[in-house]
């Protein structure tokens, strides 16, 4: 019988909810995921304390086969855990991502600077340390009309649950966790809007109006509910974030969508963003509507679909063309 695995204690104290630590056992192993456990609950959101777990629990992994005692790390032990990540890994033959390197990194400085503040820790090994550049483009332009068209209809045809969800992060770009956290009682009418309360990252509160479209899917959907989670399971349970992420996935295939793969929650929130700057909508408003806190956000998707608009290629490849014409003639 395998011994108990205490990250996994960690990921399923934050998957429950539940403020448990690790149980507490002799050993710097289980003070160190004590720590790990105490700073990821100190965050407010559920999506974020995931994100955290997964990134932590990777680096004791890391800990753990290379003889290191997480409370003891040094500068040297960040670095070559960095260093690892930009080699090939085991389950995708490819090194990490800058932004996943960038990210876990952060991950890690915020575990520290937690354990420093709460006096557990002297000191930080986090201080000197490099870490990746990542570019304030986004890396991918979302969905376009015709391929949002494509993916509501399989949405609606799948059931009125996957219509509602699909209508509401298209319309209205929000993260997944701000629309799986709604409960019923955050509809509401304000000065004949029919708006949705929301808390947004970082533990903000914002209204965000409903189009007619998506009033109309959710009315259908809630079909007369009046409390409870707004998206819920066959079981009564709140949907999940895995369950939201395997729904827009299928839907996505059965859509045809050439990009399926790479299809997530998020490509909806992208989507959004570049289809109000298509439609006009002043970046300043765009910046409000999706909740981001720095403008250069929002900048980086309107940049990299103007990237792409107004690549050079394009151009070359017209001159090339009028040259093989002049030739013909």
């Amino acid at each position: 019988m395998n011994p108990p695995d205490p990250g996994a204690e960690v990921e399923t104290a934050v998957v429950e909810g539940t403020p448990e630590l690790v149980p507490e056992q002799p050993g710097q192993a289980d003070s160190a995921w004590q720590l790990a456990t105490a700073f990821v609950l100190s965050r407010r959101s559920g999506h974020t304390q995931r994100a955290y777990a997964r990134d932590i629990r990777d680096f004791y992994t890391w800990c753990a086969r290379s003889g290191v005692d997480p409370l003891r790390a040094r500068r040297v032990h960040i670095d070559a855990y960095a260093n690892a990540l930009a080699r090939p890994q085991p389950r995708t033959g490819r090194p990490a991502a800058d932004s996943t390197i960038a990210r876990r990194l952060a991950t890690l400085s915020g575990l520290y600077a937690y354990g420093v503040a709460e006096e557990i820790l002297d000191r930080s090994p986090m201080t000197g340390v490099v870490r990746p550049r990542v570019g304030q483009d986004s890396t991918s332009t979302g969905l376009d009309r015709d391929e949002v068209a494509r993916l509501l209809t399989a949405a609606a045809a799948d059931g009125a649950r996957a219509h509602a969800l699909i209508s509401l992060l298209a319309h209205n770009g929000l993260r997944v966790d701000e629309a799986l956290s709604r409960d019923v009682e955050h509809l509401e009418t304000e000065r004949g809007h029919r708006v949705l309360r929301l808390r947004r990252k970082g533990g903000h509160t914002a209204t965000a109006p409903l189009a007619p479209p998506v009033v109309h899917a959710l009315h259908t959907y809630l079909d007369g509910r009046a409390t409870g989670p707004v998206f819920i399971t066959r079981t009564g349970r709140r949907f999940d974030e895995p369950g939201a992420w395997r729904l827009i996935r299928r839907l996505a295939r059965i859509a045809e969508l050439p990009q399926v793969d790479r299809i997530n929650p998020h490509s909806l929130r992208h989507t959004f963003v570049t289809a109000s700057l298509d439609a006009g909508v002043e970046l300043r408003d765009v910046q409000d509507a999706a909740g981001h806190a720095d403008p250069r956000t929002t900048r980086g998707y309107d940049s990299s679909r103007h990237n792409l608009d107004r690549h050079p290629t394009y151009a070359v490849s017209a001159f090339y063309a009028a040259a093989t014409d002049d030739t013909d003639v």
